[in-house]
């Protein structure tokens, strides 16, 4: 027969911190009472709770509420967000964007760091000078946490970047050389799954605890979200659908290759052909950002765009439907550059070509976390280490 067990003074304690952590940190500073209010906890609780954050220095007193009576019930009370420190990196192959900021999230640095053909022999060496410039010109000297964002197979149980495409060698060396910074904690995600927890968090997927984001950019990938989990497979690979085998492309894709998968419909090199099919403007340079502009382009352009948006809904149904089918999210959210660009427009005109392909209901939206997405989500990310941390949070 199993026996309940009670929770110990300590733990009721640590439940209590963490409860008026995270309501100070989504709220913003609030008085003892607006605390009592919130949690249900007793007056001597919150006192009590307020003193001990206070002696740790995650909370201060930073005013009185002015409509209030004066005393120490008007007192506000905030996180201290300067308690400790972060970065997040989003890494491509061209370059790496960053930012430095608090513990609520705000950003205090943001760099770019562009890098030409495969790098130098100190590529990863200047990234980390350039984030410590960064840190120390916003008055931070420790980072606490630092979360990286970058294409490839993040091995769930080693946490090694295995890469699916031919990327930089500077990519590892970088990973190495922020490991080496000392007592900051690395952790590595897959770049579109950061983009899965932007959209979850702070995006088009707020209200829904199981969805896909499809991400539409240079290539094709997936975030899965399901019951409020990112899932991430047996070796990190759940929503590599660049390499889902579909119709309408040359052949088929191969282990080493993508590009006769799902890429080969909707990758930014075959949009830009699309748009050219269509007599709209398109870059020959074929990337994302090329790729972009035309469906902007074609959006502008009215009625002679019609036909190229149709025909782009029609291809991202195709492999839509092969993840509908499958995993039945009820909601698919278009990210990346495209699915920006496109907006709730392409996401009407998908969820409509998906209703004819698939039996299964399914809501398409477009992704509003913004062409920041993967950053956003890296942020969210090494937040939550670092309140699992300083918070005691499990």
């Amino acid at each position: 027969m199993t026996t309940a067990r009670t929770a110990t003074p300590s733990t009721a304690r640590a439940i209590n911190d963490r409860l008026a952590l995270n309501l100070l940190l989504e709220q913003g500073p609030l008085t003892a009472t607006e605390l009592r209010d919130l949690t249900g906890l007793s007056r001597p609780t919150v006192a009590d709770l307020l003193e001990r954050l206070q002696r740790t220095g995650l909370v201060a007193v930073v005013g009185e509420r002015g409509e209030q009576r004066r005393g120490p019930n008007a007192r506000l009370y905030a996180l201290v967000a300067s308690r400790a420190h972060l970065a997040a990196f989003d890494v491509r192959s061209g370059g790496v964007s960053l930012v430095v900021a608090d513990l609520a999230g705000r950003s205090l640095a943001v760099a770019e760091v562009p890098v030409e053909g495969d790098g130098g022999p100190d590529t990863a060496g200047a990234i980390v000078a350039t984030l410590l410039e960064a840190a120390r010109g916003a008055g931070v000297e420790r980072l606490h946490t630092v979360a990286v964002g970058a294409p490839g197979l993040v091995d769930p149980a080693t946490g090694r970047l295995q890469s699916t495409g031919k990327l930089p060698g500077w990519h590892a060396e970088l990973l190495a050389a922020l490991r080496q910074l000392p007592g900051t904690e690395v952790i590595l995600e897959n770049e579109v799954n950061l983009a899965g927890r932007a959209e979850y968090r702070v995006g088009a997927a707020r209200d829904r605890d199981t969805f896909v984001l499809l991400w539409l950019g240079h290539s094709v990938g997936a975030a899965v979200i399901l019951d409020g989990r990112l899932r991430r497979g047996f070796s990190g690979g759940t929503g590599e659908i660049c390499f889902l085998p579909v119709p309408g492309t040359v052949g088929l894709p191969s282990a080493d290759s993508c590009e006769g998968g799902f890429h080969g419909l909707v990758g930014s090199a075959a949009i830009c052909a699309l748009a050219r099919a269509h007599g709209l403007p398109a870059d020959p340079a074929g990337d994302a950002a090329a790729a972009e502009a035309a469906v902007r382009a074609a959006l502008a352009a009215g009625a002679a765009g019609e036909a190229f948006l149709d025909e782009l809904a029609e291809r991202i149904a195709i492999g839509a439907a092969g993840v509908c089918v499958v995993l039945d999210p009820g909601c698919v959210v278009l990210g990346g550059e495209i699915g920006r660009a496109g907006g709730p427009g392409l996401a009407g005109r998908v969820e409509r070509r998906l209703a004819r392909l698939s039996p299964l209901s399914t809501e398409v939206r477009a992704g509003t976390a913004g062409g920041g997405a993967v950053l956003a989500g890296a942020v969210l990310t090494a937040g939550d280490a670092v309140r699992r941390d300083l918070f005691g949070e499990p």
